[in-house]
């Protein structure tokens, strides 16, 4: 007699990762939690400025020229900020996708496929709605079809610190992901639709102080004076080549090496969280150091320089967002964000042997697919690069990016505030430690299932 097929194995959405993981991504999330208050701050005092009496020095400051003019670097200190600052961003990005991909959930296709698909999705919505909204605009709105497909990890951190809402690990991971996935995407729209005049000789010149760096870090060098001067004519030759300089950031991060991290066990391994092995060293100690300067320095500089928009009262703030362009990006980010998060993840789990891990309902998900529309600091990058900086559609999309970023934001903290109750409760759970040994109860049963 045959045997009955055995019932095939479901894995669950949005289900707790190690106890280390949980660590590292609770350090990572504090840090960008203040790099988010601060970015406000900055962004806030850039709109106060530029639409103050003292406008123009505002506008003096941000077009003011500096650097050696042979090099074709004497830029602007807003591009210095857009172009210099931000390969920094794009370093700690670089950094964490590798890790992800090698010893984080991204390595794992079960535990990938949600955030990827997320991503996927919360990008192509996006700019299929903002295409529609355009397309009658003329060839120069189409040309910002990328703007609304960004999500501002440390915007989105400073919301939920403002309304106090305790989101549980599986949440707050999945938020991670989702990030790292797309700024992995942002970085492939901006090499390859936004860079122009395109000098291979000076492309394949760039790949020797890349090369270099990549050796020191691979032997585990890590004196600055070494590995900046490379890192700094790597950017420069990347910069002159016509592909925009944040791309020499993530080329540089992807160079330092990382290996698959250990998991907790119960015979008493030191503490995976210190990530500290002879090969993953090199990689978390350059982001121990560097994202506190890329979060506290780099993005809301660059935000202080390029936010700042003249308004010109009510009057020009409803004229701006007029515009198809900023209707296309306020409607992008608030709807097409969350259609695409939300309806992606949700034909995931429809149409594989996938389910929501327990204390987990779909108005959670609905909660962060709205948090995601909070792009801001790649959405202006992109918007720059888009009509040119201080143009008249950037000044509209900048205005519209603010918008929509600051609406989802409000719905997503009604929608998250109502579940905050549950939270704390999950959160509670995640801190119960009933038999001692230093590991939440929780974690290790979610390590067991692993």
């Amino acid at each position: 007699m045959p045997k009955p097929p055995v019932p095939a194995r479901k894995f669950r959405v949005f289900s707790r990762s190690t106890y280390s993981e949980y660590l590292r991504i609770a350090a990572i999330l504090r840090t960008e939690t203040v790099g988010g208050a601060l970015l406000l701050a900055a962004t806030a005092a850039a709109l106060i400025w530029a639409n103050s009496p003292a406008a123009d020095a505002y506008f003096g400051l941000r077009d003011f020229k500096l650097g050696y003019e042979p090099w074709h670097l004497q830029l602007t200190l807003g591009h210095w900020a857009s172009d210099g600052l931000l390969a920094l961003f794009f370093f700690i990005a670089g950094l964490e996708l590798k890790r992800e991909f090698v010893s984080g959930d991204l390595r794992r296709p079960s535990r990938a496929v949600v955030p990827v698909t997320a991503a996927a999705g919360g990008v192509a919505v996006p700019a299929i709605i903002y295409s529609f909204i355009t397309w009658n605009a003329g060839a120069e709105a189409l040309r910002g079809w990328a703007i609304p497909t960004a999500t501002d990890i440390a915007f989105a951190l400073a919301v939920l610190a403002v309304i106090n809402t305790h989101l549980p690990a599986a949440l707050r991971t999945f938020l991670l992901t989702l990030a790292v996935v797309d700024d992995l995407i942002a970085i492939g729209i901006i090499a390859f639709f936004y860079s122009s005049g395109l000098q291979p000789a000076l492309l394949l010149a760039a790949l020797v102080p890349l090369a270099l760096f990549a050796w020191l870090v691979q032997k585990r060098v890590s004196h600055w004076y070494l590995l900046l001067p490379l890192a700094a004519a790597t950017w420069a030759l990347v910069h002159v080549s016509g592909i925009h300089a944040t791309v020499a950031g993530v080329l540089l991060g992807f160079t330092v090496p990382v290996a698959a991290s250990r998991r907790y066990s119960h015979s008493g391994a030191t503490d995976v969280s210190t990530i500290d092995d002879g090969a993953t060293g090199m990689a978390a100690r350059l982001e121990h150091r560097l994202r506190p300067l890329s979060a506290g320095f780099a993005v809301p500089v660059f935000a202080f320089f390029s936010a700042g928009v003249a308004l010109g009262g009510t009057t020009g703030l409803m004229s701006a967002l007029s515009d198809p362009v900023a209707v296309g990006i306020v409607t992008a980010l608030i709807v097409g964000k969350a259609i695409g998060v939300l309806g992606t993840t949700f034909l995931v789990t429809k149409t594989t042997r996938a389910q929501l891990d327990d204390g987990l309902k779909w108005v959670d998900v609905a909660g962060l697919s709205l948090l995601a529309g909070v792009g801001f600091t790649v959405s202006l990058l992109i918007a720059e690069l888009s009509f040119g900086s201080g143009s008249t559609k950037d000044d509209h999309a900048k205005v519209a990016i603010l918008a929509g970023s600051l609406t989802a934001a409000a719905l997503a903290a009604v929608v998250l505030k109502a579940r905050n109750r549950h939270y704390r409760r999950l959160e509670a759970e995640e801190a119960r430690d009933d038999d001692g040994d230093g590991v939440p109860d929780v974690f290790e049963r979610s390590e067991r299932d692993l």
